[in-house]
């Protein structure tokens, strides 16, 4: 069955797509999960990512301190590229293994690749279909202020360092309008799941 990439800006609403996928019955990777496992302390892309940005990306017992790290890369395209450097193929690996983990113990296995980034980091799995789920970024910062306290200009910040509304919509195969009503959402999610259903095992 299908292998699936699902992606969206910030607020879009993606975690909600993600999680009726998965009540349906789809085999959901997430990709901000394998960054933290193969960030975890003690592996070697932590390791490196000391090596490449000091201790002070650190925390006192040895994890990655995130907010530091993303202090030492905001705004800094250089540095943002030597840790996708690091970061990226062993997630693309990592990540590779666990879709054939899941086709090998379910042939008929729907696999949704969660990945945020999916534009940003050029990512090409081979994807069967690709869905983007969407809300215009006007909509997403009005989300951000109201549900996670954000300020404007962060809010307006945060959006601005990911791909824009047309760069993701225009990799899309199908789109999921996060717009309207929760029920509109989910209305749209499950009738994406009978078409994903019905398509050939790979």
């Amino acid at each position: 069955m299908p292998l699936i990439a699902l992606t969206g800006g910030i607020a879009a609403g993606k975690s909600t797509v993600s999680a009726r996928l998965a009540a349906h019955g789809a085999v959901i990777v997430d990709a901000d999960q394998l960054v933290r496992e193969v960030q975890a302390p003690g592996s070697p892309v932590l390791t490196r990512i000391a090596a490449e940005f000091g201790a002070g990306v650190l925390t006192a017992d040895g994890a990655l301190d995130r907010q530091a790290l993303g202090r030492s890369v905001f705004g800094d395209d250089a540095a943002l590229r030597r840790l996708n450097a690091i970061v990226h193929p062993v997630v693309r690996t990592t990540s590779q293994r666990r879709f054939d983990e899941a086709f090998a113990a379910d042939p008929d296995a729907v696999v949704v690749y969660d990945v945020p980034l999916l534009v940003e980091t050029r990512g090409d799995g081979g994807w069967d279909r690709i869905v983007v789920v969407h809300a215009p970024s006007s909509v997403r910062a009005e989300r951000l202020v109201r549900s996670r306290g954000m300020s404007v200009h962060e809010a307006q910040s945060r959006i601005s360092a990911q791909a824009t509304d047309e760069q993701r919509l225009a990799v899309a195969d199908d789109v999921i309008d996060t717009t309207g009503t929760m029920a509109d959402t989910l209305a749209q999610v499950d009738a994406l799941w009978e078409r994903l259903r019905r398509m050939p095992r790979r």
